[in-house]
């Protein structure tokens, strides 16, 4: 069998292991252009009187690995849940031979540490990306040596770094399928080293590229660039930068935001020309190949990150982190930068949990500077470079039932292209990933348990954290300041005219959500009185409504002055998810949902939270997945949830919990909770 016939069958593997379902192809397809995958012997390429492709038609990659009807013919991945209270909106999407080039840029950490079959298999999957529709500029980053190092060895440290950019490319065209090119000289800087005796403040040097054309050139016409952190100062310096600094500035360029733009004296024409480069390419992903992983969490469970929400998570995992470095003693130099041996490519020690929290941290505020430059709608994907290295072929080693349930290894970079989306869902509980506290289960299938392994042995390697910029999150109270706990008497109370609430947009939000009209004057004096607290999402994106509810026969007054209702009603109070809504135009993507429901489980009532859901509401399945534990309540057309453990060995709270989602009154202005 030739190579391309190997690659091609890789691919088409890669590609069924990814697990997309119909509506995430579609998304996929009307993203990376439809018109540009079709066959070049297409009769009708070039008409537009032809009409837009249907995703039912066979789909043609364009190195040629026809992927057919395979989207079509899966149900069970297409019945893969998501929440949606309705059908999603169908999005047509016009032909255009004139839009931007996607890209991703990708920052390859410590190549020298790399075997060549491991390098093999991340330059296989940047073919496959390159295939995908999206092609990949390459920055290696073998560490940057002390300036005091100059002369002879610096010179010696730029060749060591030529050397692996060219292992790098070699890797590549391996696949036979793509070709790779090592490009130097691109990368300028506003003003030089100082000191030589000092280690440069590269925010302050303002790294620039160059030559543009030198990395899209390439990537037009399908060949990978391999960047090397080589730059050039003002004072015709050469010199090793740090490859945060240059993937940055390749962000700011090819975002189409030169040096300069923004200064008082840019003219008119400046701003013109920027919005002129937006339009010519689109830096869809940043991609970061680390040793150290994706982003390790506090919980135990869980091992990292699966998802970060930038805009509501930084401050947090930052401090997390900080503090994490602060306990693991002093930093430990690596080697090759206080030796003076001969660099070395293969590392002789392990780096310190010091230097791996420094990573994290590094990685953690490089991705941050980087999707704020980018659009809402760019992602980052931090990962290991052993996870970018799988291919679409059988896993080694025997056939595991347990777990995920298959011998095929998913890529993390194919399936996140393909779905946008993590490997699996940050508001799934622990045990719905098959985890346990009991890890004696080895499952070797199971990427999440094995960073679970990893972190118990003290080697912490989070197999993957997407990253979106996302939105900001608004928790009325703050949970982190005032806990959500019932109110005694005399206690001050969140209502719904609370200031920081716009209650028409929230009403607004709901009705969108559900479809449905809210009784307003009904529903505020059902709930006004017992609000648990109120999550939104971005500009009303999402949100979530909680109260506190109690069982028939206790009183519901906590402002019952008397010890014998104060000891009665606080220590029932139940938090009920009274309503759960996303507008229609975020159901089913963006990760609203998730987002909104992973801050009520783990920041609001980490205890435990139960609500109900009409028996034929299509979100059942979302909520199914989510739950510890659902109730069919006979007789009612209602279903029970909860996040709380061990319900069922809890008869009184089960008997509350039933008594509630039987007892809430529904306030629709329709007047059909007849049908409930």
């Amino acid at each position: 069998m030739s190579m391309k016939k190997v690659v091609d069958k890789d691919l088409f593997l890669t590609v069924l292991n990814s697990s997309s379902t119909k509506r995430e192809a579609k998304s996929y397809i009307s993203r990376f252009k439809p018109s540009k995958l079709v066959p070049e012997n297409s009769p009708n390429k070039g008409s537009r009187s032809a009409g837009p492709k249907t995703v039912e038609n066979p789909i043609k990659i364009r190195h040629g690995v026809n992927l057919g009807n395979f989207y079509g013919s899966a149900r069970a991945v297409e019945d893969s849940p998501v929440f949606t209270q309705g059908p999603i909106a169908r999005r047509v999407t016009q032909p255009d031979d004139h839009g931007p080039l996607h890209v991703a840029l990708v920052k390859l950490s410590t190549p020298q540490s790399l075997n060549d079959a491991t390098l093999k298999g991340i330059g296989l999957t940047l073919c496959q990306l390159n295939q995908l529709g999206l092609p990949a500029a390459v920055v290696i980053d073998c560490g940057v040596p002390e300036i005091k190092r100059a002369g002879q060895e610096v010179r010696q440290w730029r060749k060591f770094i030529t050397e692996q950019a060219d292992r790098v490319v070699s890797a590549i065209e391996a696949s036979g399928s793509t070709s790779a090119r090592r490009v130097e000289g691109i990368i300028g800087a506003s003003s030089g080293i100082e000191e030589e005796h000092k280690r440069p403040n590269w925010d302050a040097i303002g790294l620039h590229v160059t030559s543009r054309e030198s990395v899209l050139g390439p990537l037009r016409r399908g060949t990978i660039p391999v960047i090397t952190p080589i730059a050039h100062s003002s004072q015709s310096r050469v010199f090793i930068a740090d490859a945060d600094a240059v993937l940055l500035a390749l962000t700011k360029e090819l975002a189409g935001l030169p040096p300069g733009l923004f200064s008082p004296d840019a003219p008119l024409s400046a701003l013109d020309q920027a919005r002129a480069l937006q339009r010519q390419v689109s830096v869809d992903r940043l991609i970061i190949l680390d040793p150290a992983g994706g982003i390790p969490s506090e919980d135990s469970l869980r091992g990292g990150h699966v998802f970060i929400n930038m805009e509501q998570e930084y401050e947090d995992i930052q401090k997390e982190l900080q503090e994490k470095w602060s306990l693991s003693g002093p930093r430990l130099e690596s080697q090759g930068q206080n030796s003076t041996q001969p660099i070395d490519p293969e590392p002789l020690t392990m780096p310190s949990d010091a230097d791996q929290i420094s990573r994290h941290l590094s990685n953690l505020r490089l991705l941050r500077q980087a999707l704020t430059i980018l659009p809402p709608s760019s992602s980052a994907l931090l990962t290991t470079p052993e996870e970018a290295a799988i291919s679409g072929g059988l896993t080694p080693g025997p056939f595991q039932a347990s777990g995920v349930g298959t011998r095929r290894q998913r890529n993390t970079l194919i399936h996140n292209l393909l779905t946008d989306k993590p490997p699996y869902s940050s508001s799934l509980p622990a045990g719905r990933l098959g985890l346990s506290s009991d890890n004696n289960n080895n499952n070797n299938n199971n990427p999440v348990t094995n960073a679970v392994y990893n972190k118990q042995s003290n080697k912490q390697s989070v197999p993957a954290t997407f990253i979106k910029r996302g939105l900001p999150l608004t928790l009325i109270p703050d949970p982190r300041k005032e806990p959500w706990k019932p109110p005694r008497p005399g206690d001050p109370k969140v209502t719904l005219h609370d200031p920081r609430i716009d209650l028409s947009r929230l009403v607004e939000l709901i009705e969108d959500s559900f479809n449905r009209k809210l009784d307003i004057n009904h529903y505020l004096s059902r709930v006004n009185d017992r609000i648990a607290g109120v999550i939104i999402a971005g500009e009303y994106e999402g949100g979530a409504l909680l109260t506190w509810e109690t069982p028939p026969g206790l009183s519901s007054d906590p402002n019952n002055n008397t010890t014998e209702n104060e000891q009665q009603w606080n220590p029932r109070a139940v938090p009920y998810l009274d309503k759960f809504a996303v507008r229609k135009r975020s159901q089913g993507a963006g990760g609203v949902a998730d987002i909104v429901f992973t801050a009520m489980v783990r920041g609001c009532f980490p205890q435990g939270v139960c609500w109900r859901s009409r028996k034929d509401n299509p979100v059942n399945k979302w909520y199914f997945e989510r739950a510890r534990g659902t109730w069919k309540l006979p007789d009612t057309n209602w279903t029970m949830f909860w996040t709380t453990e061990d319900v069922l060995g809890d008869g009184d709270l089960f008997r509350d919990y039933e008594s509630i989602c039987r007892g809430v009154e529904p306030s629709w202005a329709d007047n059909k909770n007849v049908v409930d």
